[in-house]
């Protein structure tokens, strides 16, 4: 199956952020923790140019912690950006992104001047989320679908920073299948261009690669199945996913599975990772740190 979402709207907002990012002082960009990579939009990184960069991993209590300290190790090698780790809910996280952004545009953030901040993002990776824990408020709204966001608005937070906040976007071409499949596994893509069991399925045999010790955990499993098919039938009969006659409903074990996933209830996990010397680098450092 290939996996194909682009909704009419995300067209013209992207032209929208193309005139807007002239305009604008800082960037924020909110990626999903557990895929970075995934998670940015290409075409709006082509529009940066030396514009100050904020990347926020956002939903970085999901994802794998020493993989989330070497996505920030390696988004901040490059000039101009910088990458936080963040809980959008957590008004105690995001108040360092308010400085942040004054210090990134030292010369606004004064009476009459504030700094101009347009935050960018995907669908569903917590955007709207993070701007009503900045605003104090519910300025955007919020919902557990993805593209709730379809216009562009501006929030005036009256601490020196006003905010654009953008509709998620995505691209038009996902040659990377991939990449598309994981954005799929963590809720990006909308309900109706994907197939459930298909994605349930990829996301069985990343686990089994990745972290089958969570798997047997969650699932109280004595052995491990040796495909995605097998573990998508033990999580249905776990999860009592059956069908008339005691057989599993794959479509509705692909779908609790999912939703296990998305909501952490396997633990920390992360869907895809920098270099591996990238890693091995923080990894070092992280045992060099606790000795």
């Amino acid at each position: 199956m290939t996996i194909k979402w682009y909704p009419g709207h995300m067209g013209k907002a992207l032209e929208q952020i193309g005139e807007l990012i002239k305009r604008v002082d800082v960037v924020i960009e909110v990626l999903d923790a557990r895929l970075p990579a995934s998670s940015s939009n290409h075409k709006i990184q082509e529009l940066r140019r030396t514009k100050p960069w904020i990347k926020i991993l956002n939903k970085h209590d999901l994802a794998d912690p020493s993989i989330t300290k070497a996505w920030v190790k390696l988004f901040e090698q490059e000039s101009g950006v910088r990458a936080l780790p963040m809980s959008s809910k957590q008004s105690t996280e995001t108040k360092q992104l308010i400085k942040l952004c004054k210090l990134m545009a030292p010369k606004r953030g004064k009476p009459g001047f504030p700094v101009r901040v347009m935050v960018v993002g995907i669908p569903n990776v917590g955007k709207s989320t993070l701007i009503n824990t900045l605003a104090g408020r519910s300025m955007a709204k919020v919902g557990d679908k993805p593209a709730i966001t379809t216009t562009t608005q501006l929030i005036d937070l009256h601490n020196g920073v006003v905010l654009n906040d953008t509709p998620g976007v995505l691209w038009p071409d996902m040659e990377d299948q991939d990449g598309a499949y994981r954005l799929a596994t963590s809720g990006a893509i909308g309900a109706n261009a994907l197939d459930y069991t298909v994605v349930g399925l990829f996301a069985c045999e990343f686990m089994l690669r990745r972290y089958p010790e969570k798997l047997v955990e969650r699932y109280k499993l004595n052995e491990l199945p040796g495909d995605g098919y097998g573990l998508l039938d033990a999580i249905g009969r776990c999860l009592g996913c059956l069908k008339a006659g005691g057989g599993i409903d794959q479509h509705r074990a692909a779908e609790a599975f999912l939703r296990e996933l998305r909501a952490g209830k396997l633990g920390r996990i992360s869907l895809e990772e920098p270099a591996k010397e990238v890693v091995e680098t923080v990894v070092t450092e992280d045992q060099f740190t606790s000795e």
